[in-house]
């Protein structure tokens, strides 16, 4: 995926600020044609720079105020088959494969201690998962956040600012 230009980075800082903001609004703000704005937002939109909609709903506006964090110790070789269960259970929302001493982490939200324990359950009952490390999120204290890294180059030293 190719890196946004200023323009680009200027155009998200300013969506981070107001998602709702027209096309028309945004381009006032930022000193641009309205087909420009509307040409780069295509652009965007089709490179995949936009997350699902999905990703902005809070669990617990769901009923589901309770947060884990899962490390799943699997069979490498079944894996995929793996993958597949655990796509099939609701309560996880996320999962990412990792190097390391566990293979797969994976968000497990809950309305309850009682159904995050069920919700184990149904984890170790895969075939093929040998263990699964649950810790219970307490606090988020950073939340999910894309704009310091609007404000940054690529790299261990880059930064920039904003025009």
């Amino acid at each position: 995926m190719p890196h946004l230009d200023d323009t680009d980075v200027r155009l998200v800082d300013a969506l981070c600020d107001d998602p709702k903001a027209t096309v028309v609004a945004l381009a006032q703000q930022l000193g641009l044609s309205r087909n420009t704005v509307q040409a780069r937002l295509a652009r965007l939109e089709e490179r995949g720079t936009f997350l699902p909609f999905e990703r902005r709903v809070a669990p617990s506006a769901l009923g589901y105020p309770l947060t884990s964090f899962v490390h799943i110790h699997v069979q490498q070789r079944r894996l995929g088959d793996i993958v597949r269960e655990l796509a099939g259970i609701p309560e996880i929302v996320e999962a990412h494969g990792l190097t390391g001493a566990a293979d797969i982490l994976a968000r497990v939200v809950a309305a309850s201690a009682e159904e995050l324990f069920a919700v184990n359950g149904r984890i170790l009952a895969i075939k093929g998962v040998d263990r699964a490390d649950t810790s219970l999120s307490m606090a988020e204290l950073i939340p999910h956040r894309m704009r310091p890294l609007l404000h940054r180059s690529p790299g261990p030293s880059g930064h920039k600012t904003l025009p």
